[in-house]
């Protein structure tokens, strides 16, 4: 966060990432992210981030590849085990 932005927008720009990127945000909100970035070197760097990040994702498989691959049942097993530990 920069100095003199309020924490609580910049909260609101992690919350609503999404919404703002896919331009789902009422246009008064979109208009107050981007007044918030303009002025914000930290959320603007982690949106930097956050971009990258699914571009690199959806780059990661070929293009109408949408079948997913079965788990083996013991590792969907230790994954629910160990959730289960951390609560």
């Amino acid at each position: 966060m920069s100095a003199g932005v309020p924490k609580a927008i910049c909260e609101e720009v992690l919350t609503f990432l999404w919404a703002y990127l896919g331009g789902e945000l009422p246009p008064e909100k979109m208009a107050e992210f981007d007044r918030h970035l303009q002025g914000c070197d930290s959320c603007t760097a982690y949106l930097e981030t956050y971009r990258e990040t699914i571009e690199l994702t959806q780059g990661a498989f070929p293009e109408g590849e949408e079948e997913v691959a079965e788990m083996p049942e013991d590792l969907v097993k230790a994954v629910l085990d160990l959730r289960r530990e951390d609560r």
